[in-house]
């Protein structure tokens, strides 16, 4: 099978080359990999790897970003992977995500198991995420476990139920939700499974990322929008919203050094008094 890597990055050159660096690693190598940012300023130069690396330009936004990549791709590969560009692959990833989608012609996705979370945390180096893959020591779940949807860090998906499918591009930015949305609806196509034997660590860098009451504003007003729009249950957006609504209240007063639980607060707010009168708008974040 032809395996695809998509990354799309934003004023991360450092990460894209530890990425690509440890992409070299592979036991089995992309096919091609195809790095999607506004513009060339946010990609590394002069990089020679094992495997073809193209680049695409254009576009600013998570979703916008990995739709272009896709339509670059079209029906030249049999499996697209994407990855954030902080997220360190274990070396027998792509193998493991090539035999799986081969073993299980059933599978419509497939997203890995994440050891370590930076997102959850200060963050991660990539130091770090190495020495966790080091220290995991072998997988011992070998089944699939069927999901709602799949982690956007990492997430295979067979090409053929694409299907012209694409990201949500009114979720601008960084998207928030936008894996949620997209691999749910893949569901009607084939099984959606996390596979524990496929590993790696999400170092959840915190440059690149939105300031806290656009993101704030995005943990209502996006779950809202994608319940209206059909593709997630109302139990599953009142659960992250409640979760995320109530560790900003309860932590704006003695928030963590490397989270702006205060304008995520202020943002929450807003989208509520937004909801309120009728409007489910992600896209406002552009007006903040």
């Amino acid at each position: 099978m032809k395996v695809v890597v998509i990354v799309a990055t934003f004023g991360r050159k450092e990460q894209v080359t530890r990425l690509l660096a440890q992409l070299e690693r592979q036991t089995l190598l992309p096919d091609d990999v195809i790095l999607s940012a506004p513009d060339a300023g946010h990609i590394p130069s002069n990089t020679v790897c094992r495997f073809p690396v193209s680049c695409v330009f254009g576009k600013t936004g998570l979703p916008a970003q990995r739709n272009i990549a896709l339509d670059v791709a079209g029906d030249r590969f049999d499996i697209i992977t994407f990855f954030d560009d902080d997220f360190v692959p274990a070396d027998d990833y792509l193998e493991g995500v090539s035999k799986a989608f081969t073993q299980q012609p059933d599978w419509a996705v497939v997203t890995g198991h994440v050891l370590k979370d930076g997102a959850t945390t200060a963050g991660l180096s990539w130091d770090e995420g190495i020495q966790a893959l080091r220290e995991a020591g072998p997988a011992t779940e070998a089944r699939g476990v069927d999901q709602i949807s799949a982690y956007g860090c990492n997430m295979s998906i067979r090409a053929a139920c694409i299907d012209g499918l694409r990201f949500d591009e009114r979720l601008v930015l960084y998207g928030w939700q936008e894996d949620v949305d997209f691999t749910s609806q893949l569901r009607a196509r084939g099984r959606v499974v996390c596979l524990p034997l496929i590993r790696g660590v999400h170092l959840g860098i915190k440059s690149g990322r939105v300031n806290g009451i656009r993101f704030g504003y995005s943990q209502v007003a996006n779950p809202i929008y994608l319940v209206r729009k059909g593709t997630v249950p109302s139990t599953f957006a009142l659960r992250l919203m409640g979760k995320n609504l109530l560790a900003n209240l309860a932590r704006s007063l003695w928030p963590e050094p490397y989270v702006d639980r205060r304008g995520r607060l202020r943002g929450n707010l807003l989208a509520l008094s937004h909801v309120a009168r009728g409007r489910v708008e992600p896209e406002y974040i552009l007006k903040i």
